[in-house]
This record gives C-alpha cells, structure tokens and sequence, in this order.
C-alpha cells in the first residue's frame, strides 16, 4: 500500500425514492467491497447529481427532487459509504419549487445540508492528483431550458484558475466531474431527448459551451472528466472516450449509468471505479446486475511528454451487441459529407434512413440522420439541436438556395446568402428560416 495510490466510486443519476431504496442500498455494498479491494486508504465517492426522484412520492403532488427531504436522504445514503464523498448538482436538483422560492434559497439549502461551502469542489485525494467539481446552478431562472445544466461564469473562471494553478509539467493530474458532458467529449447522447430539448451538454444553449473542452486541450494535467445525465451504460464504444488523435488533448471522457432498476433507459446497471498511482489509472464498470461484478474496462498511463497518456481499451464479452458501435455524430471520412460543389442537391435527404451534413456558407453545420434536421456545432460537431422533426421532414426534398452573389447593398460580403428549403411533390415550398442569431435550432 503506497499514500501515492487511490480509488474512487463514481455513482451516476441517483433519482433517489424513499419507498423503493433497496436497488441502491445494495449498489452502495458493491461500491464498498469494490473500495475495500483496492488496497488503500485515499479513497472517495463522487456522485454526479440529479440526487432525487423527479416525481411525488408520497400523498402530496410536490416533487420529492430538490426538497429539504431529498437533500437529507441523499445525505445519509452518501455517508453510508463511510468515505469521504462529494456531491454536485444536476438539472433536477434545484427542483424544490413548492418548498423553495428561488434557486438561490434551493442551493442555500442544499449547500447546509451537505455541508459544503460552494457549489463546486476541489479534494486532492494523492499527491498532485486532484478530483474538482462543476455544479448546475439554475432551474427557475434557467434563460432557456430548465433542464440544462449550466456552469455559471464564477464557476468557470474558478475551474480555469484551479487549472493554471496545477499544471502538468509539475506533475498534477486532474480528473473533472459535471452531471452533464462538456460539448467535444464525443460521448453517446439521446437524439431524441437531450438533443431535441437543447440539454445534452454542459451550457448547452450558451456560447460558453465550447470553453470547457478548449479548457481540456488546453491543458495536459485533466486526465478524465465523467458525466452522468443520460442514464445509459457502460457497454458502448462511446461510453468512454479516447484523447488520441481527437482533439481531446489528454482527456479520457466516461459516461457513468445508473444503480437503480427503475432509473436505466437500457436496462444496465452500473457505476464507475478509478484505480490510480503515479504511473496511470484503470476504469472499471462495477455491476450491480451482477452483484458488484468488476470489470476493466480502459488502462490509462502516464507519458514522460508533460502529461500525455497511453490509452490500452479492453474487450469484453458485455460489449457483443448490436447497440455496441458509436452513435451518429459527423466526422469528416464518414462518407456522408455532402461538399460545396453538391450542397444544393439534397433531394434524397427526406427520405427514410438518409444521413448527410453540410455546411452553409455562414459556417453553421446542418445535417439528416434519424428522419430530422439537426444543427450541429462547428468546432466539435457535436449536435447542438432539433431544425426539423420526423413530421416535418417526412416525405420531403430538401434544397440549399444560394443569392447568386456576395454582393449586398453594393458592398462585398465574407459569405453568400443561403436559404435552406422543403419542397413536396407539388413544389409546395418551405423556407427554413435561421434564429436571429444565425443558429436554426
């Protein structure tokens, strides 16, 4: 046993239940005996928010997430672990709208109850080697969706300076914790739920999205950063992702699953394990189906080069299925690109099981895949939102319209003018027409 190594139980989306808690108790005892097996005294849990069920569970109508009664069952489950543990909040955890007035009331109250003196955090649980902690800090007064999970300013420059402050060439390495994913981490989103409401990345609707995973290439000491929010598991090629040769710079991204039955969109049922020393880390997904089964997932060690990482993804029999392969995100060799000299010919894009992208002239990015239109950010091409439902683009053709000329008002412009169209068999048009902001979705 050396002080340099450490573990830590990363608990995804908890949804916690008063009347149903035996999922999770019995979660935490594989989370136990899986710390207890790592042979040291560094040890922590990590839980990624959304602590409460988002529904009543008692006579009243009042959503048991964000309350006072949440907060404190929340609380004592932590502590059963018997380890230090942190907390940060998700995009239901300042839900207590019956009990509370305002989302400053919602986090006094959460902040008391888990004793804790911010909203983020920052534990250095080995030498040099730092667990820090993003919180979402509105609901009521959330400027778009409620639901997004939004990283104020303060946080963000406390996060940049932690960052400067423990940089790689001496040595930190830094593992980051958000309910949601930063944009550009590549991981698997739900199309049909995160993308379409505008809340599958961390300040999704807001132009500070991107200034997480620049922070990550800027900045060799962040080794991992995991999420939760989507309630998937660990099985795909896209739960954790790798830094080499995607812009990451030495960043591996994990998406975390759920412990409870009745909180899983796939059945699966699991939790995150870190294992570290000075030489590197492994992940581990430990199964509650399976009575706290281990599984190595990824091997991560250190280089000599400031901080890069070798990255060695193991096989593994849980991960044979069909769902097994990424979800569509653009990439430039996919093949589905469609290039400025064919922009205008997207006849085909209506039609059922069609995938392409492109880009418009203004720069924005749009594209097909599962019958809808949807934006998807320049830098990472990542989807940013829904332009156009299933019902909307069924059946139609779509067209790229250009002005014809750079020139408007007789002063030369950077980008010509395009309008996206919808036309049906009887040449009944449809401009799609951009938000004032440029953005469609």
């Amino acid at each position: 046993m050396s002080n340099e190594d450490y573990a830590i139980a990363i608990l995804g989306d908890l949804h916690l239940d008063p009347r149903y808690m035996d999922d999770h108790y019995n979660g935490r005892e594989d989370m136990i005996k899986a710390l207890k097996n790592s042979n040291t005294k560094n040890l922590a849990v990590v839980s990624l928010g959304d602590l409460g069920e988002s529904k009543s569970v008692d006579e009243t109508t009042q959503l048991f997430s964000g309350t006072t009664s949440c907060f404190n069952l929340a609380n004592s489950y932590l502590q059963g672990f018997g380890v230090p543990y942190e907390v940060v909040t998700g995009n239901h955890d300042l839900e207590g709208i019956d009990e509370f007035k305002t989302d400053e009331e919602n986090m006094k109250a959460f902040l008391s109850i888990f004793n804790k003196p911010t909203p983020y955090f920052k534990r250095e649980i080995a030498p040099k080697t730092l667990l820090i902690g993003l919180s979402s800090v509105t609901f009521r007064t959330a400027q778009f969706t409620s639901h997004e999970v939004y990283i104020d300013d303060q946080q963000i420059e406390w996060f940049e300076r932690i960052i400067k402050e423990s940089p790689a060439e001496e040595g930190w390495k830094i593992f980051v914790f958000s309910h949601a994913p930063p944009i550009g981490s590549g991981l698997r989103v739900l199309q049909e739920n995160h993308v379409v409401n505008g809340c599958c990345w961390l300040n999704h609707s807001h132009r500070s999205r991107r200034r997480f995973i620049d922070i990550v290439r800027e900045n060799k000491s962040i080794k991992a950063w995991f999420s939760g929010h989507f309630h998937l598991g660990q099985d795909y090629e896209d739960s954790l992702t790798f830094p080499e040769g995607n812009n990451r710079g030495s960043c591996v991204f994990g998406q975390t699953a759920v412990i409870a039955k009745k909180s899983s969109r796939d059945t699966r049922r699991q939790s995150r394990l870190i294992r570290g020393n000075t030489k590197g880390f492994q992940i581990y997904t430990v199964n509650h189906a399976k009575g706290g089964e281990e599984r190595l997932d990824a091997t991560v060690t250190y280089t000599e080069d400031f901080g890069e990482v070798g990255v060695l993804a193991h096989e593994h029999e849980d991960y044979d299925h069909d769902a097994w392969f990424s979800a569509y995100t653009p990439k430039p060799e996919d093949g589905c690109y469609i290039d400025d000299s064919n922009v205008g010919d997207l006849s085909n894009a209506g039609k059922v099981g069609a995938i392409c992208w492109w880009h418009m002239a203004c720069g924005r990015v749009l594209g097909v895949h599962n019958g809808m239109m949807l934006e998807y950010d320049a830098s990472t091409l990542a989807p940013l939102g829904l332009v156009l439902s299933r019902d909307e683009l069924l059946g139609k053709q779509v067209a790229v319209i250009d002005s014809g000329s750079n020139v408007k008002d007789g002063a030369q412009i950077e980008a010509k003018e395009q309008a996206v169209i919808l036309y049906d068999e009887n040449f009944n048009i449809t401009v799609v027409q951009p938000n004032e902001d440029g953005s469609y979705w």
